[in-house]
């Protein structure tokens, strides 16, 4: 039986993949959901307490705004579904997606020898070319029937968060199957129910491994559980620390003048400026470093990170540049102080039948032990694109090489969206998706794959110099360049203020993309 035909397939319907959705709805693309909802993670991967890090004015469609826009609250997990549900009805986006319909492989079926697989100087192949390049097999409703679909070209939305667990590994007999607790990692800690949470929690002596947003807020939960003389503390095993806000308010300034603004992204290195730019940002570095030290001294000040021995060695543009500076819950410290949260400092630690143990020779008594270990995106990708496209997908750099954050220069016929992390995950998608439908549509041509891995390259470059966790591919301290790049090849006035002290003092956002 022939694959049903079709020009454009979307795998995902988180945000990422309704922006996509959207963009190229004149093209009545075909989008495939594993799950029975839209929303991504928002839907799969949130506790009961998950909250936006930003505010609502900074994570918005350009052309739909939040009716309460102006709010200074964090939105809910379940307030950002009802939007992107709204937003989804709004446009009518929901008639292109096919629920419970997981993609299990992608077959390519294109040229090979007109698809240079070399990195050596060519042209990145026709967009639409006119005949099937890729087929994707979709299994539906859980069942083992399996379905294949044509098509010309391909977006991938299914993100590098949820899905797949990264699970530490262990020492031989030194894993979770000797202790005789319960493990589990977030993802499946997201499922459960309230009722069931409080099961698991309350009056149980808890480790949680890690220290990013998901860990901070599983803790958080843990020590709201166990209040009273009968509950038990939550201690977070923490491996690498990295800077917490409580709010975006610096010494009674405003968050953005610090990373969000033209005038202040100038003192960052950008991909592709001129000598006289370097040998500026080099002069400029005191200014630099000492706003990053200006942050911290509010931090340290503001939060008992000493007290706890929290303070991360290195400095907080660092966090900034990777995409991995958290809000810390109001209450937080709290519940810290009345001893219902405790920290563990640890390099290496492995199970025991009793809990945890580690290399400074201490132990941890434990009934349940959660894994805020973050999530293997890579895996989640290789595990459907066939070779040799998923060897290529990190080549040459050990990042995902994605020209624009969106397309790879040596793999044909796919868009990535949603791969790419900046400040604002949800208008770094949409822009990327309007540049992506136009480059669909031809209005503007793709330099050769040579020039796209070139300036691949140099945008790890700068994140190499500017941060120690740069694999991330977070381009925060230079995302106003990246945007005004975009905008110079669709065309269109990479300046979008109507004045220029707007133009360098007020923070870029979504509604200066309509």
């Amino acid at each position: 039986m022939a694959p049903v035909s079709s020009k454009i397939g979307i795998i995902g319907a988180g945000v990422s993949g309704l922006a996509a959705a959207k963009q190229l709805a004149h093209h009545n693309p075909l989008v495939f959901e594993a799950s029975d909802s839209i929303g991504g993670v928002w839907r799969h991967c949130s506790y009961s307490s998950t909250k936006l890090q930003s505010l609502r004015c900074d994570y918005e469609f350009s052309d739909f705004p939040w009716s309460d826009r102006d709010s200074t609250s964090f939105p809910s997990y379940t307030e950002i579904l009802e939007y992107l549900t709204s937003y989804a009805n709004h446009f009518d986006v929901l008639k292109f997606v096919r629920f419970n319909s997981k993609v299990v492989e992608i077959r390519f079926v294109g040229d090979r020898e007109a698809t240079d697989l070399t990195g050596k100087p060519g042209d990145y192949p026709t967009i639409l070319p006119g005949h099937p390049v890729w087929e994707v097999a979709v299994q539906t409703n859980h069942s083992d029937t399996i379905e294949w679909y044509a098509f010309e070209f391909i977006v991938v939305c299914i993100g590098k968060y949820g899905d797949v667990p990264k699970i530490p590994e262990f020492p031989r007999n030194k894993g979770p199957e000797i202790f005789q607790g319960k493990v589990l990692h977030t993802i499946d800690y997201c499922k459960l129910q309230k009722e069931e949470t409080s099961q698991l929690l309350k009056g149980k002596k808890v480790a949680v491994v890690g220290f990013k947003k998901s860990a901070i807020d599983l803790a958080l939960e843990c020590a709201e559980e166990n209040q009273g003389p009968e509950g038990q503390p939550c201690t977070m095993v923490v491996r690498t620390l990295h800077w917490t806000v409580p709010h975006y308010w610096i010494w009674g300034l405003p968050f953005y003048m610090f990373y969000s603004t033209r005038s202040s992204q100038f003192l960052h290195e950008k991909p592709n400026q001129s000598f006289l730019r370097t040998l500026l940002c080099l002069l400029l570095s005191p200014m630099r470093r000492g706003a990053s030290k200006f942050i911290e001294s509010y931090l340290l000040w503001k939060l008992p990170l000493q007290k706890y021995g929290l303070k991360p060695d290195h400095p907080f543009e660092e966090d900034y540049a990777s995409c991995q500076m958290a809000i810390m819950p109001e209450n937080f410290f709290s519940e810290a102080d009345k001893g219902k949260i405790l920290f563990k400092r640890a390099s290496n630690w492995w199970f025991s039948k009793e809990g945890i143990e580690f290399d400074d020779n201490t132990k941890l008594e434990a009934d349940v032990v959660v894994l805020a270990t973050g999530y293997d995106g890579k895996k989640k990708l290789k595990a459907i694109l066939p070779e040799p496209f998923r060897t290529l997908l990190e080549y040459p750099s050990g990042i995902m090489p994605l020209y624009r954050g969106t397309i790879h220069p040596l793999v044909p016929n796919i868009a990535f969206v949603g791969y790419l992390e900046s400040v604002t995950n949800l208008h770094t998608s949409e822009l990327r998706s309007i540049w992506l439908a136009r480059l669909v549509d031809e209005k503007f041509k793709l330099p050769s794959v040579e020039k796209m891995i070139e300036q691949t390259t140099k945008e790890m470059a700068v994140s190499k110099k500017t941060t120690r966790f740069y694999k991330r591919h977070c381009i925060s301290t230079f995302s106003i360049n990246h945007s005004d790049e975009i905008c110079e090849e669709m065309g269109w006035n990479s300046w979008r203020k109507k004045n220029w002290i707007s133009e360098a003092f007020s923070p870029y956002g979504s509604q200066d993309y309509i």
